[in-house]
């Protein structure tokens, strides 16, 4: 049997892929040449169109369609985001296959997505929101276990992955502390559909990452130094400790504020938000979130800090969200070699697991 039908799940039927993997949006991070290296490696590849500037979306969504030979892939999205409809019109008008969100779509924009026949794939990090995501029209959930990069929960994958699994009936991709061939046997022996990565994506050669922030990650060694802070924008986030996260720990809760607020004034002229669309996302947050006044404003922190890692090249003064496998990866391979090492080391260990059966 080839190596491409022994690993194929209903998940590659879903999305159309070769192989059980997806790349996941990273904000900042999966843009047109991670989602290309991704798709062409035979892996399902998610564009961040929450942090893609609304004038360059389609440009990229076009090219990763010209760049694959219209092979599928997917696009992710924030409902609070000011362009929020424009990118689910895209994703209609260029019948994309799957949409990713975390807080997300109300029935009637998921109603429509499923219409258009594009599978809809949340991110969730607990049992109840995987039920919740299910009942609102979900037909795939991504669950993250909090070994996860970037806002993440407290339930290891081990523990959360089966709890999921033995609930809904839609395939369920496993993420939180996977990055080779071993992690997704085993997250198939868990009885997911496959495996979603970020932080493994992120550390190749096809990342447009600066180099300064790549060096930063490769040189992370301790997984248990990538530790979860609620400093940056007051849920909590899986990151590599730098200097900027030393200072806010060390800052008083008032230059905290302070400080979002500088950040949230500056998301908010580089977004093009109009005063009425940032009244109306801080509202909703304040009804959907117990959360304080101080939590919601710091919610503009994440955006613009990502930028100054991701985008800048500056980590000392941004943020680097990252799992724990960060400390693992100790080189960038292309997307190519990253997808295609998973499943042959993937079929090694289950043939190795099938030798201990006895005949």
């Amino acid at each position: 049997m080839s190596e491409v039908n022994a690993l194929r799940t209903p998940l590659c039927d879903l999305l159309g892929c070769r192989y059980p993997i997806v790349q996941t949006a990273m904000g900042y991070v999966a843009g047109a040449d991670l989602v290309i290296g991704t798709t062409n490696a035979g892996g399902f590849g998610f564009l961040a169109g929450a942090t893609i500037h609304a004038d360059k979306i389609e440009a990229e969504i076009l090219r990763v369609k010209r760049e694959t030979d219209d092979q599928p892939f997917g696009l992710n999205f924030h409902m609070f985001q000011p362009n929020a409809q424009q990118l689910l019109d895209l994703a209609v008008k260029y019948r994309l296959r799957a949409v990713s969100y975390g807080r997300g779509p109300d029935k009637k924009v998921i109603g429509r997505l499923r219409d258009a026949d594009i599978v809809c794939m949340p991110t969730v990090g607990a049992l109840k929101h995987a039920q919740k995501a299910i009942e609102m029209g979900a037909n795939a959930i991504t669950v993250q276990g909090g070994e996860g990069g970037g806002h993440t929960g407290s339930v290891p994958t081990t523990v959360l992955l089966p709890q999921v699994v033995d609930a809904v009936s839609v395939p369920v991709i496993a993420a939180g502390g996977f990055y080779d061939g071993r992690g997704l046997l085993a997250a198939l022996a868990f009885g997911a559909s496959g495996i979603a990565m970020g932080t493994r994506f992120l550390m190749t050669s096809d990342s447009k990452v600066p180099d300064a922030t790549l060096q930063r990650y490769l040189a992370t060694k301790d997984a248990e130094k990538i530790a979860v802070s609620h400093l940056v924008d007051g849920m909590p986030q899986r990151m590599i400790p730098n200097e900027y996260l030393s200072m806010l720990e060390k800052a008083s809760p008032m230059k905290r504020l302070r400080i979002a607020v500088n950040l949230a004034l500056k998301w908010k002229a580089e977004t093009g938000m109009t005063t009425g669309q940032a009244m109306s996302i801080f509202m909703k947050a304040m009804r959907e979130d117990s959360s304080s006044v101080a939590q919601t404003v710091m919610a503009a922190n994440a955006p613009m800090l990502l930028q100054r890692s991701m985008v800048d090249g500056n980590p000392a003064d941004g943020v680097m969200s990252a799992g724990q496998v960060a400390a693992l990866i100790g080189k960038l391979d292309s997307c190519e070699d990253v997808i295609s090492g998973i499943v042959r080391q993937a079929m090694v260990r289950r043939t190795a697991l099938n030798e201990l059966t006895p005949a």
